[in-house]
């Protein structure tokens, strides 16, 4: 397992983040409602409290939201010479659609994120069908699981969709080269298995792309910060994803859509996404597209900005991500040959090479020897051990 964070910097510039967090919060609902807006440090938020107004329902279906969002929570910071951001309950949810939850039947941590029919009318079909059973147990099926619907009493328009909590793909850190090339091989055939059963995602930026990291972490993670246990009784501690190997998602529908296997060609008109340098999107607003190709660049500039423009070891991709954000839409590969290079791409690895450790451009010299000391503790022993140099979570 790895240390947990290893200088006093680090901590502060994570209170930081989270204090910019809630400064750009503030920010956005003083420009909406003006001085009635303000609100104090780690008070609830304009989103946060629709949310508490579901509390007692969502109790009734099964699924408890954390003690901040309970009528009669009282912040446990109240009378202590201690800044909100410290205690478990100050943090507030990054995003207003979505929020934690414990499922009651089992203990289950998952996700609830609230959807607006009229906004993304495709997003719940979309997600179902992949939850159908001729899909669902399929391997190769990388879509997030829709583990439950639910229609919002006296909101005729919202949905709320339940699904396991993930985490950012990329944190924690990946250790070897062999941990990317498996992390590019479920996205990869995930994206694959979207296009053949005729599912344009539309928007597989990097933000859309997480993780189920349960089994990385011994004891729970905090959802808001999951550098913190979920009781915020101190750091939590990871294995490496060699040693407990994760599944990758694609999330986030509201902008896919899905076609009749005999449309060859089908067309829609651009829609920014969160990637915004889709460069076929630049000049031609008004031009129908075919979404396809526009998914390719989507990835392959995740891989670009993600992997090739912040870490070391990983050139070999670069052929291949070249081709798949080219200008030209008509000159991108098709999942299928993605797939198919990528594949080779990956055979012609050494294990040496697979076990490499994989360096962030940005470490300082401190970083760099305390991770490269940790890498080759963990190497030895998985040489030892003959785990594989690609580490694949059981199905």
């Amino acid at each position: 397992m790895e240390k947990s964070a290893k200088t006093k910097a680090k901590t502060g510039r994570k209170a930081a983040e989270a204090a910019e967090l809630e400064r750009r919060e503030a920010q956005r609902e003083f420009e909406a409602f003006g001085a009635a807006g303000e609100r104090r440090p780690g008070a609830l938020t304009v989103y946060e409290v629709w949310w508490c107004q579901q509390y007692q329902w969502l109790k009734g279906k099964g699924y408890l939201l954390r003690p901040r969002y309970a009528p009669e929570w009282v912040p446990s910071w109240e009378g202590l010479q201690c800044h909100p951001f410290t205690c478990e309950d100050g943090n507030i949810s990054r995003f207003s659609q979505i929020i934690d939850a414990t499922r009651m039947s089992d203990g289950l941590y998952i996700s609830l994120k609230v959807v607006n029919k009229l906004d993304h009318p495709h997003e719940v079909d979309i997600g179902q069908y992949f939850m159908m059973e001729h899909v669902v147990s399929d391997p190769k099926n990388h879509c997030v699981p829709f583990l439950d619907v639910l229609s919002v009493p006296n909101e005729d328009e919202k949905q709320i969709l339940v699904m396991p909590l993930l985490l950012d793909f990329t944190k924690p850190r990946f250790d070897t080269v062999g941990e990317v090339v498996e992390c590019l091989r479920q996205l990869f055939e995930g994206l694959l298995f979207m296009h053949a059963n005729h599912v344009a995602h539309r928007d597989c930026m990097s933000r859309n792309i997480m993780m189920d990291a349960k089994d990385l972490y011994p004891e729970p993670y905090h959802p808001v910060q999951p550098h913190m246990k979920r009781d915020f009784s101190g750091y939590v501690k990871h294995f490496t994803r060699t040693q407990r190997p994760p599944k990758y998602y694609l999330i986030d529908f509201g902008l896919s859509r899905r076609y009749d296997a005999t449309e060859e060609n089908p067309l829609e008109y651009p829609i920014f996404g969160g990637d915004k340098s889709v460069p076929e999107f630049q000049k031609n607003a008004d031009v129908p597209m075919n979404p396809f190709p526009t998914d390719i660049y989507y990835l392959g500039n995740v891989i670009r900005e993600q992997f090739l423009y912040t870490r070391s070891g990983l050139e070999f991709l670069k052929p291949l991500v070249d081709d798949m954000v080219q200008d030209d839409p008509s000159r991108r590969p098709t999942m299928e040959v993605v797939v198919k290079r990528f594949d080779s791409i990956r055979q012609n690895l050494s294990t040496w090479k697979l076990r490499s450790r994989v360096i962030c451009r940005d470490d300082d010299l401190l970083e760099n020897m305390y991770y490269g000391t940790t890498h080759w503790r963990w190497r030895i022993g998985f040489i030892v051990r003959r785990i594989s140099a690609i580490p694949r979570p059981s199905d």
